[in-house]
């Protein structure tokens, strides 16, 4: 019996479908025979398939709710209270002394990060001071996010969820970006040439997280149960993008030394609309990550973003200019965020560019050029914007690009 004054750790395992969760769910149970744990585990399908296999595997048993079974949504979004209820229930008896979750195939790990970090407004239970999250994982791929590189194709592999929908690559960069531990598996599909490349560009695009390469999921249970690693406030704004934006330019020599680079575009005027779509639906192919924020002239009122996750780019309505705020919301910014002032403009206010490119292989002065090309010109800047056509949808972001248009 766990005491009642312990906070319960837990670890939440993330990954596309077939990257191997559940192989390592079950190696880490398996290896660790004296560990006591309960497992939730989470799939979109009606029928929770990795439930059964980790039941077959292991010595946990659904029957003794050992094992709890989430189905037909994901715990990021619609069973968010469902699972707080679960765990809730489970926290209760507290005669485990370790959670370990596994989401499914599309699921998001920061809601459910914040699920038991800050716990849920629909849910009666609050797990804040019960349980205390540990270690974020995320398990890659190897085999077909490297394909996804070499073919130019989706770096999903063609997963299909139970809707018949492709999973989509942003959830897989999602995960790739919020983690404290990324278990690149499958390696002995890879040559090792082609993994230390592969390294390097998920170190640029999450340089906080341990690398660790795997096989058939077997990795030390050591390197994710009781690691201590999870801080929420410094893993959301340690993305790679996120680094590029606040602390400018820089490379990692082994990044460089297999061509991953990347670079930060800002300007303090308007793109033309028409032109930075059309750019947006070509960008060079080696770009495997761009994020951030823009300006669209005759979009004022509204924050424009840009999110290109493998060969699918997105782009439209993201946010809301401090400017347009009312003045003491704005004053409230200031407070919080005095840099914001730093680069204010006594009629635009923060409106503006930046945008952060991180790739391998790419000619960065020329998407530079491209990029510089589609900012209005002095004589544009006095035209009447409202005129220009707006290729961006009204009220969210739509799709500029895919891989097999």
């Amino acid at each position: 019996m766990v005491s009642n004054n312990t906070p319960i750790p837990v670890t939440i395992l993330s990954g596309s479908l077939g990257a191997g969760k559940t192989t390592t769910l079950n190696n880490v149970l398996n290896s660790e025979r004296e560990l006591n744990a309960a497992v939730v585990i989470n799939d979109m399908g009606e029928v929770n398939i990795d439930a059964d296999l980790v039941e077959r595997e292991s010595e946990l048993s659904q029957s003794d709710e050992e094992i709890i079974e989430l189905s037909n949504g994901c715990i990021c979004c619609r069973l968010r209270g469902d699972m707080l209820d679960e765990v809730g229930r489970l926290a209760k008896e507290r005669d485990f002394e370790y959670l370990l979750v596994e989401s499914s195939g599309i699921s998001e790990p920061i809601p459910v990060a914040q699920t038991f970090a800050r716990g849920f407004e629909d849910a009666e239970f609050d797990p804040t001071g019960v349980y205390e999250l540990d270690t974020m994982v995320s398990v890659v791929d190897a085999h077909s996010f490297w394909q996804g590189f070499d073919s130019g194709q989706a770096l999903t592999d063609d997963s299909i969820d139970p809707q018949g929908n492709r999973v989509p690559e942003e959830a897989l960069m999602d995960q790739i970006e919020f983690c404290d531990v990324l278990l690149l598996n499958k390696c002995d599909l890879v040559p090792e040439e082609e993994l230390e490349e592969m390294e390097a560009v998920l170190q640029a695009l999450q340089p906080r997280a341990q690398i660790i390469r795997t096989e058939h999921g077997a990795v030390d249970a050591a390197e994710i149960l009781n690691t201590g690693r999870f801080d929420f406030e410094r893993a959301s704004q340690s993305a790679g993008w996120k680094r590029e934006l606040q602390d400018g330019h820089h490379h990692e020599a082994a990044a460089e030394e297999h061509g991953v680079t990347s670079f930060v575009f800002d300007a303090d005027r308007p793109f033309h609309p028409d032109r930075i779509a059309r750019l947006f639906a070509d960008l060079p192919e080696g770009i495997v990550r761009a994020k951030g924020f823009f300006w669209s002239a005759g979009r004022e009122d509204i924050a424009m973003g840009l999110d290109k996750a493998g060969q699918s780019v997105r782009a439209g309505p993201s946010g809301t200019w401090i400017a347009t705020l009312p003045e003491a919301e704005q004053q409230r910014y200031f407070a919080i965020r005095p840099g914001i002032k730093d680069d204010w403009d006594e009629h635009w206010g923060d409106r503006g560019i930046e945008l952060v490119f991180i790739g391998r292989e790419f000619d960065e002065e020329s998407l530079i050029r491209r990029l510089n090309d589609c900012l209005l010109s002095d004589a544009e800047m006095d035209e009447d914007w409202r005129t220009y056509p707006d290729p961006f949808g009204s009220d969210e972001q739509r799709e500029l690009a895919l891989a097999n248009n």
